[in-house]
């Protein structure tokens, strides 16, 4: 795996815009804020010359391209639309492995439950598989919490439209070959974290796969393709 040339990261919007010398700075600034415009570059003159210009020109997080006509669910046989209610998932990266993160929403009205991220040195089969240990996790913890919707909670459908992690998290355990460095370290843990939750809890809730070419895109989708 190749090492990160970045050296230095632009921070056009965030809690202190500025160029900042290390992931780790740069990460302080971004993390949790929304909106967030940052990049990294493997040299300071391009890092000045980035921070004087718009973001437009060089952020990766851009605003979401228009989107190409999507088939209309309603308008498809009962029998042939997705069952709700439901969760959906998904996951999204900007380079592979590069700024990683991930989110679910209520798959009939696209709210969002939780979103992680962005976190550095991920993929985005990580993300997808992150997803849906999360909502796993999750109902199991509102099931705890309210007895009265425990069933509810437990037997809550979740879609993703990822086949590669509906099957790491059939075998309980990620399967993806990165390789961990000092910069996804955080990443590692997170990871770790759901393989062992996989590992010592059951699950009841049906995971599903969201059928892109008669729905759509997902609803979780982050609208970046």
């Amino acid at each position: 795996m190749s090492k990160n040339k970045n050296k230095y990261y632009v921070v056009w919007s965030g809690k202190e815009p500025g160029i900042y010398d290390s992931w780790e700075d740069c990460e302080k600034q971004v993390k949790g804020q929304e909106g967030a415009k940052f990049k990294g570059f493997p040299t300071h003159e391009e890092a000045e010359k980035a921070f004087a210009s718009s973001p437009a020109d060089y952020i990766v997080y851009g605003p979401k391209k228009t989107a190409a006509p999507q088939p209309q669910i309603d308008e498809l046989p009962v029998s042939e639309r997705p069952l709700f209610p439901a969760w959906a998932v998904d996951g999204a990266c900007s380079g592979n492995p590069g700024m990683m993160e991930y989110r679910g929403v209520d798959a009939q009205t696209g709210a969002e439950i939780f979103h992680f991220g962005p976190v550095a040195g991920g993929t985005n089969n990580i993300a997808e598989y992150l997803a849906i240990v999360h909502v796993l996790a999750l109902m199991k913890q509102w099931a705890e919490r309210q007895p009265d919707m425990a069933e509810t909670y437990l037997t809550m459908r979740v879609y993703s439209d990822s086949k590669t992690a509906q099957s790491w998290v059939k075998k309980r355990k990620c399967g993806s070959k990165l390789e961990q460095t000092e910069q996804n370290k955080e990443l590692f843990n997170v990871i770790q974290r759901a393989d062992n939750w996989l590992a010592v809890n059951t699950y009841r809730n049906p995971i599903l796969k969201w059928q892109t070419e008669k729905w759509g895109e997902i609803p979780a989708d982050f609208g970046r393709k």
